[in-house]
């Protein structure tokens, strides 16, 4: 088979795939050897008759669809290949004059990723909040290592917030005890609001051994139907009361959470990662701001399978995530009462606006002949086994036959970092933004 490209114009490319006749003949023949089984001729077995006595019964062309299917199915993909096509929706194809000793070409037209003229990706003017660390903010990550780090232990005094109490307790409803309701040694958190409502507040100033009638009423919407709405009494007998004991801030503390020697030290320590993650957060947030800049002066035509196949790949991001959750796509659109069809529509207009963003950021990738070389992909193939603590061979069974796409989105990602550092950035205060947020 010989390609040819015959043009590329409007997100559309048109080539050719010539066969010899020879090429087609085997074709037409590998289409009769898998088909010979299905004819009954008078005078032969069933299958076996000869090639020319099934088209002189059925007409020469008998195999020749067969044949042009096979050849299309097998060829188009080297055809797109070798002219290193993204092709985006099905081809349309026309066929030369068909027949035995004749050579077949095919022309092909088919519409391809757009890449189109952006202008004003240059210079682009952004504000940049400055990375802001405060003593607060450390404290906060050094108290959450602290109580980390908290024995529980059992103490005579009374409950309060934030202690554990193990207890029975007998759920009654008038003078009926109700099923579902009792439990023994049960452990329960006060505070982390895990029983009904006004339930765990009642047995603040509880110690062991106490008797404590906690009065609830079920919510209007509970689950179970017969106590919906209803008053309840829980008969609860404290066993015991548990308090967390939080471990001494000093240098000994350090040393047993971390591999630094003093609580000065550890502090230091996460300031520099808090420090580090919000530059990085500061930086990304610029960096968006500076595509919805690019985004705002560009209009771009949006291909509908590409808006279609976004709008795909977000519903099943937001099924992926309602399973986690024990629910399907299916039981959320009917719980907030969306056919299928509007929820789609509702989708659509992020869905268009992602699609656009992608096109515009690939096109800047080729106009400015961004690449990705062996060495960066080798780099970030490196740091997602590190990410992941997976082997790099792991990282890269796992990107699989997508590496094409997987190479595009590195090329975005050097697009967006080309966008940022051409940017006329001004560092702000973050009470700046808040304060022009509020204005608006």
């Amino acid at each position: 088979m010989k390609t040819t490209l015959l043009s590329k114009e409007n997100n559309t490319v048109k080539f050719t795939m010539d066969f010899t006749a020879e090429e087609f003949d085997a074709a037409v023949e590998k289409a009769y050897k898998a088909q010979r089984n299905q004819f009954q001729i008078d005078g032969f077995r069933k299958g076996k008759a000869p090639r020319s006595i099934i088209e002189k019964h059925y007409g020469e062309g008998i195999f020749f669809e067969d044949a042009i299917n096979n050849m299309f199915q097998s060829s188009y993909p080297v055809a797109i290949d070798e002219l290193e096509l993204e092709v985006i929706d099905s081809p349309a194809a026309d066929f030369s004059e068909i027949g035995h000793n004749k050579p077949l070409t095919v022309t092909i037209t088919v519409p391809v990723f757009p890449i189109v003229e952006v202008k004003d990706y240059k210079g682009v003017e952004v504000e940049q909040v400055k990375a802001v660390v405060k003593e607060d903010d450390v404290n906060r990550e050094v108290e959450a290592m602290q109580k980390r780090n908290a024995r529980i232990a059992s103490t005579e005094n009374p409950a309060k917030e934030g202690d554990t109490v193990v207890l029975d307790y007998a759920g009654f409803c008038g003078e009926d005890q109700f099923e579902g309701g009792t439990a023994e040694n049960q452990e329960l958190k006060l505070g982390s609001n895990t029983f009904i409502p006004g339930f765990e507040e009642q047995l603040i100033g509880a110690k062991a051994g106490d008797s404590v009638d906690v009065k609830v009423t079920f919510p209007t919407e509970y689950h179970a139907e017969d106590l919906a709405g209803k008053d309840a009494v829980f008969k609860c007998t404290v066993h015991e009361v548990k308090e967390e004991i939080l471990p001494e801030l000093d240098d000994e503390f350090a040393k047993d959470v971390s591999e630094y020697d003093t609580i000065d030290e550890l502090k230091k320590s996460i300031e520099e990662k808090l420090v580090k993650y919000a530059e990085e957060q500061s930086m990304n947030d610029a960096k968006n701001e500076a595509i919805e800049a690019v985004y705002a002066a560009n209009t771009v035509e949006t291909p509908k399978t590409l808006v279609e196949d976004q709008i795909d790949m977000m519903a099943q991001e937001l099924d992926h995530q309602l399973r986690y959750q024990g629910l399907s796509l299916a039981q959320y659109l009917e719980f907030v009462q969306k056919k299928p069809e509007e929820f789609r529509e509702d989708l659509r207009e992020d869905a268009t606006k992602r699609v656009a963003t992608r096109i515009i950021l690939r096109s800047i990738a080729a106009a400015e002949e961004i690449k990705i070389g062996t060495d960066e992909l080798d780099a970030e193939i490196k740091n997602m086994a590190e990410m992941y603590h997976v082997p790099e061979e792991q990282v890269v069974s796992m990107i699989g036959g997508n590496m094409d796409f997987f190479v595009q989105d590195l090329e975005v990602k050097k697009a967006i970092d080309m966008i940022y550092d051409n940017a006329k950035i001004t560092m702000v205060d973050e009470k700046t933004v808040k304060e022009e947020e509020t204005e608006e």
